[in-house]
């Protein structure tokens, strides 16, 4: 018997948001409501996914842009895919929210990057972690930087501007998207609240999986 088609939910926010903590109790979360649960990342940590993040410091703009895209259809393909159709629900850390956000603060255009993510998956419920600037810029001052962006002093509120606008253009594309604010609740509310939007009925329990959802700003 074919099992039912499982689900993917990309989690993405500004640098310092919490995704990592959110993920890791994400994962709990679902688990605890018997739901069997994949979780991978990108980039990828294929050859491909590996080269893009060991040069992200010095490729930059359009080529950057080119191979984050090509490492996320490879993604697709050779792990995403087979784990939805084996009835797994797939949690990724990054997708196209960060495209959008993270090639734009690049130097890339909107439209480029659109363009060049049109085919591939989309999610079942794009999550966007969000938190304010301030709070965001003290957590990547405490912890120090990652990569180059984080030198920016104005990264973080760019950040979340450019997150807010990637909300909004998902939606006006069809993606169901959760906007949560990290900044006010604990990582297991937050889990809590990604898992009862996620449009399954073996998985939600009480939030109404509407395209429009948010929390927070």
């Amino acid at each position: 018997m074919t099992p039912e088609r499982g689900q993917l939910i990309t989690l993405d926010g500004p640098s310092g948001v919490g995704k990592s903590t959110t993920i890791k109790a994400l994962h709990t979360e679902l688990t605890g409501r018997g739901i069997t649960v994949h979780q991978t990342v990108e980039p990828t940590t294929s050859d491909l996914g590996r080269f893009v993040s060991s040069h992200f410091s010095h490729i930059r703009g359009h080529a950057l842009a080119c191979l984050v895209a090509a490492d996320r259809y490879e993604h697709v393909e050779h792990e995403i895919e087979p784990r939805l159709n084996a009835g797994e629900t797939v949690i990724t850390d990054r997708y196209v929210a960060s495209t959008l956000v993270m090639q734009q603060l690049d130097g890339v255009p909107l439209k480029f990057l659109l363009d060049l993510n049109a085919p591939v998956l989309m999610p079942d419920l794009a999550v966007i972690l969000t938190a304010d600037s301030g709070l965001i810029a003290e957590r990547i001052a405490a912890r120090g930087p990652h990569n180059r962006f984080h030198r920016d002093p104005t990264a973080p509120s760019r950040e979340v501007r450019l997150y807010d606008e990637t909300a909004r253009a998902l939606r006006s594309a069809g993606v169901p998207v959760l906007v949560v604010n990290t900044g006010t609740i604990t990582p297991e509310e937050v889990a809590a609240t990604i898992a009862d939007a996620v449009p399954d009925s073996s998985v939600a329990s009480a939030a109404s999986p509407q395209s429009t959802t948010s929390q927070g700003p």
